[in-house]
């Protein structure tokens, strides 16, 4: 018996009341999953709900008179021990040992699959994130992104929905003369153009080219144009796709800007947007009545030289994930791109679709690195693949995962380096390596899981109980991580399993320990029912730091 089962019969339970006529309530006013909650005070139960004060007014009754319908019918579950009606209705659920220890069997038999829902099943999402020029390398402020982005696409797929994760190339425009024009510079030993790029990494894309084709130095820069913008960027694309699977993080679509405009996609969603009524033209341009929407100015879509503007190959964009059949298309955005919130919204609604429903887009805040040295590729900012070579992945990912995407964040490296228990991924990560060890030394004195051994009522010491609560409210942080689209939930709520973990460990043996002469005493039940419960929590850690990306070892 956990939180969700509870929430579901719960549900059964108030709907029959609703159909019996006992309580009078609209049937879609009964929530799907009522909240189920811990009690801040164990004296209170296992668990706790307020259904009563939520619905208890509107069905014109006293909450606890409510809450009187609906206690006597949660006592009737299986492995409900007692109900209590509290206060002004808070109802309180205490649950037989054996319900509560059951569990940990639960668990185990689940693996990898204990924590999934089905909350997300059905939706089609485009996840757009990291999305970074291919001029340069990736660097600090796509750290954030590229850790928030795949922890986001993991819970959405735990949650049963259908992901894409995609990386939008700007390889449109004059940013890659720009930067085929540094390149063409750094081969002939001479400065960069004013606004050219002038880091290492120029130097090394130059001479990689030269080296695929010495003749292309003896070239006018009119002729070698064509070729060095087209070998620099799938040169620099090639570093972005390499640094990015070192972090672990792993695109399905890898979607070219210059191909909306070579295939005509941009003039074709002119014409579909202006088939949808909210266009305009003004002063030789063409624009999008955005501002209909929200926005708070209209934009232009084809300026009055005949030029598309860049936000016309984001309609042109839209429309193909629309295409592609993405109901929802979620866009990860930097902490300089606020003003894109609202016209992308609008934008959304111009191409007729709902923009609270099929669009969302998020904002990433700005973080910052004690001690961070600038790139020497690079010259001006701090290389993602120089963060990893000096704090490693895994300290990365779950640092960044740990706090919400809109609050700004320093990282302390000296804290991440280190192997105590303020660091918090190594106290995630020690809670799973220190249950794998135990699992060892059990398996060495022949404690291992069988079905026959495991009594669920002998997991009742008050660590078990606690441990095990923390395990139960697992699916529900994910399926709540999975819709807030926050990671950190998840993150935060392994460390509460950790410390239950430790705390369990210090607390409760699954080796007896030997008696005073030093003879080793038999294993009794609670002995294999403890190993369950050891083995159900490294299930769960390892889950859990596999929703954020983040390994979960084996040793330490």
């Amino acid at each position: 018996m956990n939180p969700e089962n509870l929430s579901a019969a719960l549900a059964h339970i108030v709907r029959s009341a609703v159909d019996a006529g006992d309580i009078n309530l609209p049937a879609e006013a009964v929530p799907e999953a009522p909240r189920v909650e811990r009690p801040k005070s164990r004296d209170h139960g296992d668990w706790a709900t307020n259904i009563a004060m939520q619905l208890g007014k509107r069905a014109g009754m006293n909450p606890r008179q409510f809450a009187e319908i609906v206690a006597p019918k949660i006592q009737e579950l299986d492995g409900v021990a007692s109900v209590e009606i509290a206060g002004p209705g808070f109802i309180n659920i205490t649950l037989d040992a054996a319900a509560a220890g059951e569990l940990a069997r639960t668990i185990v038999e689940a693996g990898e699959a204990y924590g999934r829902n089905d909350q997300a099943v059905g939706d089609v999402v485009n996840l757009e994130f990291v999305s970074a020029n291919p001029t340069g390398p990736l660097h600090i402020g796509h750290t954030r992104w590229a850790a928030l982005g795949d922890a986001i696409s993991r819970l959405l797929r735990a949650s049963g929905a259908s992901v894409t994760n995609e990386y939008y190339i700007n390889d449109y425009g004059a940013q890659l003369e720009t930067f085929a024009a540094s390149v063409w510079a750094r081969m002939h030993g001479q400065d960069v153009p004013e606004g050219g790029y002038p880091g290492q990494y120029v130097h090394e894309i130059a001479d990689a080219i030269l080296a695929e084709d010495p003749t292309i130095k003896d070239k006018t820069y009119d002729e070698a144009l064509p070729q060095l913008r087209t070998r620099a960027y799938q040169i620099q694309l090639e570093d972005i796709r390499a640094t990015l699977d070192e972090f672990e993080v792993h695109f399905d679509v890898w979607f070219s800007e210059s191909k909306l405009h070579e295939d005509g996609a941009v003039e074709q969603a002119l014409e579909r947007l202006k088939a949808q009524g909210h266009t305009y033209e003004q002063d030789g341009a063409f624009w999008l009545r955005t501002t209909d929407f929200g926005d708070d100015k209209d934009r232009v879509l084809i300026k009055a030289d005949g030029k598309p503007t860049y936000f016309a190959g984001d309609a042109a964009y839209y429309l193909s994930k629309k295409d592609r059949g993405f109901e929802q298309k979620i866009y990860l955005l930097g902490a300089d791109h606020h003003g894109y919130v609202n016209r992308l919204r609008a934008l959304a609604a111009c191409a007729g679709d709902d923009m609270d429903d099929n669009i969302e887009v998020l904002i990433g805040q700005l973080i910052s690195v004690n001690g961070a040295r600038l790139s020497k590729r690079a010259g001006n900012i701090i290389e993602l693949r120089d963060l990893i070579d000096w704090l490693g992945v895994d300290a990365l990912r779950y640092s960044l995962a740990r706090y919400p995407n809109d609050s700004p964040m320093e990282i302390d490296p000296d804290l991440l380096r280190s192997q105590t228990n303020d660091n918090p991924v190594f106290y995630v990560q020690y809670a799973h390596a220190r249950s794998r060890s135990a699992a060892r030394t059990a398996d060495a004195q022949g404690i291992v899981r069988e079905v026959e051994k495991f009594d669920a009522a002998s997991l009742n010491h008050p660590a078990e109980e606690e441990l095990l609560s923390k395990l139960a409210q697992f699916p529900s942080v994910v399926g709540a991580a999975a819709k807030g689209r926050a990671p950190h939930r998840v993150a935060r709520h392994l460390e509460s399993i950790a410390a239950a973990y430790h705390q369990w460990y210090g607390a409760c043996r699954i080796v007896p320990a030997p008696a005073q002469d030093g003879t080793k005493p038999a294993p009794e039940t609670v002995n294999y029912s403890r190993r369950w419960l050891n083995d159900a929590t490294t299930q769960v850690l390892a889950n859990g730091l596999g929703l954020l990306g983040v390994s979960a070892p084996e040793k330490m």
